[in-house]
C-alpha cells in the first residue's frame, strides 16, 4: 500500500535563453505573480529532457526552437525537495534539468508568453541575485561555464 503513495520524482526542464542586444549580452526571464523564472516544465511520457525542454520553451515564450541554438556543452541539473506535491499531501525531491541556448543571429525572438504575466530580458553582469534555490545556482555555474570556455578559446588561438 505505501509503495502506490509514493511519488515518482518529478522531473522539469527549461532552457536559459541568452541573446545580444544593444551590444549588451541578456537572459530571458519569465514573470509568475510572486517571482521570476525560466521557461521550462514537466516531462510528459514517452519525452526526452531535451525535448520536454525545447516544447515548454515554445509553448511558454512563443518563440520557435529553430530560432535558437543550444550550448550542447552545458547542462544544468539540481534537485530540491517540495513540500505537498501538487497538493497531494505527499512531499518529493523535483529534479530540475535546464539547457543552455542563445538566440539565432538576426532572429527577433519576439516572446509571446503564453502561461506568465510578462517577461524581461536581463543584462548579464554577474553575480546575480534573482531567485535563491534555483536561479542564482544556475547563473553561477553559467558563469563559470562562459569563463572555461573564454580560456579554452584564449589557449587555441596561441
Amino acid at each position: 500500500m505505501m509503495a502506490a503513495l509514493r511519488e515518482k520524482q518529478p522531473v522539469s526542464c527549461g532552457i536559459l535563453l541568452f541573446r545580444k542586444h544593444k551590444g549588451r549580452k541578456q537572459f530571458l526571464l519569465m514573470e509568475h505573480a510572486r517571482r521570476w523564472d525560466l521557461p521550462k516544465g514537466h516531462v510528459d511520457p514517452g519525452e526526452t529532457e531535451l525535448q520536454c525542454a525545447l516544447r515548454e520553451f515554445e509553448e511558454e515564450t512563443g518563440i520557435d526552437r529553430t530560432e535558437i541554438k543550444l550550448r550542447k556543452k552545458f547542462l544544468y541539473e539540481d534537485s530540491y525537495p517540495v513540500k505537498n506535491w501538487k497538493g497531494r499531501g505527499a512531499d518529493v525531491d523535483k529534479r530540475l534539468v535546464i539547457f543552455l541556448a542563445k538566440l539565432k543571429r538576426g532572429v527577433s525572438g519576439k516572446v509571446v508568453p503564453t502561461e506568465h504575466l510578462g517577461y524581461r530580458w536581463v543584462d548579464w553582469d554577474p553575480p546575480h541575485d534573482i531567485q535563491e534555490k534555483t536561479i542564482n545556482p544556475l547563473l553561477e555555474q553559467v558563469a563559470r561555464f562562459i569563463r572555461q570556455q573564454r580560456k579554452k578559446n584564449k589557449k587555441a588561438k596561441k
